[in-house]
């Protein structure tokens, strides 16, 4: 057994050293990896000393707090009223509706609010350091904008919690990976259950504090199209019009797409994809136009039920010098979510290179009439149109 294990490795050794002495490419791949070790040691860097600052700032506010709550200190009326209007907020999405009194370290609250969010006013209220007590006269509503005073407002979901919130603090995200790690490391030594749970519930902490995305984006569990986000802004020296009917007619997107085999649109506008995926899977489903401003903005959804639930929508500007600035925002959700996603990078398949490539493509084509994807395709043998109308671009 120790003869097999000592052949391997010295396997692997010798695979390795062939394959970074290489007297061709073996450079190159040197100095790749001192490149991304140089970057990868600078990231690091930066990310500790985010975290040293976020770590001190908090320590800082803690000690402070707690020292606070122990020491009591007079408050008068007007330094405590504004306190109050403070926290309100933080937990109220009208607090101009809220009127606040203070009379000897007593709060009274006058005004309307809504439901959802009376249950949180109060007891933030009596948290405030200086309230002795609270009076309620708020009216309750269930919505605004039916009565005079709450109208607009952006909801309050109350203060941040550590943990609960969608993105963690720096702090969080480094017990949170320090935990996981305990945990797993703690699953190895038990047995059964108890370690195999265990060691998922450390997992799931891990990923959850390393990429600082929410359980259901990891996993695209009720999130629809949402999970993976891609932005990006180009410029085409092209004439708006001219650019906003070559992304008008979808047919045309597997002549410099490579990574997208077919796509079919229908008289009514709905398109069928058939696009390439990772380990040489394939994908399909549908998708429909769910807003179009001819020049302006065109936007699209996939339809209940596929696959791989996706949207996109793309604002098309007008330049100074008669160009065309693209502002593209793209979503999907593939098959176990970001987890999904970071797999198929593993494998290869990097959405956000695969649109940059793509748009390049798109460029060269409109700027200099030719591009090579699957094929090297001309713009003047393009379609352009809704629908699939055979209209060659000029």
């Amino acid at each position: 057994m120790k003869a097999a294990l000592w052949g391997l490795g010295g396997l692997g050794l010798g695979v390795g050293m062939m394959y970074w002495s290489d007297p061709r490419s073996g450079r190159w791949r040197r100095s790749h990896l001192q490149g991304k070790a140089v970057h990868a040691a600078h990231e690091a860097g930066c990310a500790a000393g985010v975290l040293r600052r976020d770590l001190a700032q908090r320590s800082r506010g803690v000690f402070l707090e707690s020292l606070h709550r122990f020491r009591s200190e007079p408050v008068d009326d007007v330094t405590l009223g504004e306190r109050v209007r403070a926290a309100l907020g933080r937990v109220c999405s009208h607090p101009g509706a809220v009127r606040v009194s203070v009379r000897d370290g007593k709060v009274m609250l006058e005004g309307t609010i809504l439901v959802d969010e009376l249950k949180r006013v109060v007891p933030a209220v009596g948290r405030v350091r200086g309230v002795r007590a609270v009076e309620s006269r708020l009216g309750p509503f269930a919505q605004a904008g039916r009565q005079a005073e709450p109208r607009g407002g952006a909801l309050r979901r109350g203060p941040p919690r550590t943990f609960g919130s969608s993105h963690w603090s720096p702090s969080a995200r480094f017990f949170g990976v320090m935990g996981g790690l305990s945990l797993a490391s703690w699953a190895f030594r038990q047995r059964g259950a108890l370690g195999l749970l265990l060691g998922v519930g450390g997992a799931v902490l891990g990923v959850r504090a390393l990429s600082n995305l929410e359980l259901r984006r990891l996993t695209g569990i009720g999130v629809g199209p949402r999970a993976i986000t891609l932005h990006k802004d180009i410029t085409v020296n092209a004439p708006v019009e001219e650019v906003f009917a070559f992304w008008d007619a979808m047919q045309n997107f597997p002549r410099f797409m490579t990574h997208v085999d077919e796509i079919r649109v229908d008289s009514s506008g709905r398109s069928y994809w058939k696009v390439k995926g990772p380990a040489g899977l394939h994908f399909e489903w549908e998708a429909e136009v769910t807003q179009r401003v001819p020049n302006k903005l065109l936007a699209w959804r996939s339809v209940k039920g596929t696959s791989v639930e996706n949207a996109g929508v793309i604002h098309f500007e007008r330049t100074p010098k008669g160009g065309t600035r693209l502002d593209i925002r793209l979503a999907y959700n593939p098959p176990a979510g970001a987890i999904g996603h970071a797999f198929a990078r593993l494998l290869g398949v990097d959405p956000k290179r695969q649109m940059d490539d793509d748009l390049l493509r798109l460029k060269s084509l409109l700027e200099r009439g030719k591009a090579t994807g699957r094929e090297t395709v001309t713009r003047e043998s393009l379609s352009v149109g809704r629908g699939g109308r055979q209209t060659l671009m000029h």
